[in-house]
């Protein structure tokens, strides 16, 4: 487990739509420098559905490689395939994954007896932890409350990343969990209201561009210093509002390759932010930056 900031790491392609391992490898060693303590690999910031299975186990070697102890590595493991699940989740701790992030099964709409067969069956095959993630505007699903209470009787069921962006959700998942069950904010214009319902840290988009912010405010959090959290939480709104303005991770990859890491394009079906979004967020950044110092 980790409290503080995990960062859903994007995913760096050549213009010839291979992998950028050297951008990779200098974006996992920025966020650890700046202190960050979780990395995702293979999310839905990772465009980890349009990754092959050769590409993902790359990306997550060498984050185990660089990381060396200094960051948890979490592996997106999760598909609406529950054997693939499976199999992938056994594949990533083999390589060394310290934790699987699994997502609730999309396009297929299961009940929720099916998602509690779906991540009971992830589970009962995997030798590493489980991250429970509930996102229902990418899946068309969502776990409910009492799914998630359920479920956190597992073993292996370990975390959950809660990314409704509904806040009174938030507060039923809360009462649903065995005390002390670690949750993570999914959203990053929600991370001071999730941690004051009781979050540990936040698994952050935001963090790929401002790692050392998104701690601050996590941290401030964790110290009771509401303060200092609505100041950083209120001076990030307007970066977090334009790397939302199309959908992720279309915004960070063109927020990335503004501050010279080189992460190209996103992978088709997506395509890059379009000229006037990318403005704003630029702009946004100029400001932010302004402000800091």
């Amino acid at each position: 487990m980790f409290t503080g900031v995990a960062t859903a790491l994007a995913t760096p392609f050549q213009q010839d739509g291979s992998l950028n391992l050297a951008a990779w490898e200098a974006l996992v060693e920025d966020q650890i420098k700046e202190g960050v303590n979780g990395l995702v690999i293979g999310g839905t910031t990772g465009e980890g559905m349009t990754i092959t299975d050769e590409e993902f186990e790359t990306l997550l070697t060498k984050a185990i490689e660089i990381a060396a102890g200094r960051a948890v590595i979490i592996a997106g493991t999760g598909s609406n395939n529950t054997a693939l699940s499976i199999e992938k989740t056994k594949r990533a701790a083999e390589l060394g994954a310290e934790m699987a992030m699994v997502v609730t099964p999309y396009y297929n709409k299961s009940t929720q007896a099916g998602l509690i067969a779906h991540f009971t069956a992830i589970a009962d095959a995997s030798p590493i932890p489980l991250m429970l993630y509930n996102v229902p505007s990418r899946t068309g699903v969502a776990l409910e409350p009492a799914t998630v209470g359920e479920l956190a009787d597992h073993p292996r069921i370990a975390a959950l990343k809660e990314a409704s962006g509904d806040i009174s959700v938030m507060a039923q998942m809360m009462a649903h969990l065995p005390e002390g069950f670690p949750v993570y904010c999914g959203n990053d214009d929600q991370i001071l209201p999730y941690m004051a319902w009781g979050a540990q840290g936040v698994v952050s988009v935001l963090s790929n561009v401002y790692p050392s912010a998104t701690v601050a405010l996590a941290e401030a959090l964790l110290a009771g210093d509401l303060e200092t959290a609505r100041k950083w939480q209120i001076r990030l709104l307007p970066v977090i509002d334009e790397l939302f303005a199309e959908v992720n991770p279309i915004p960070v990859k063109a927020a990335l390759n503004a501050r010279g890491f080189e992460f190209g394009a996103p992978r088709l079906p997506l395509v890059p932010m379009s000229a006037t979004a990318e403005a704003r967020l630029l702009s946004a950044m100029e400001q932010f930056n302004e402000v800091r110092q």
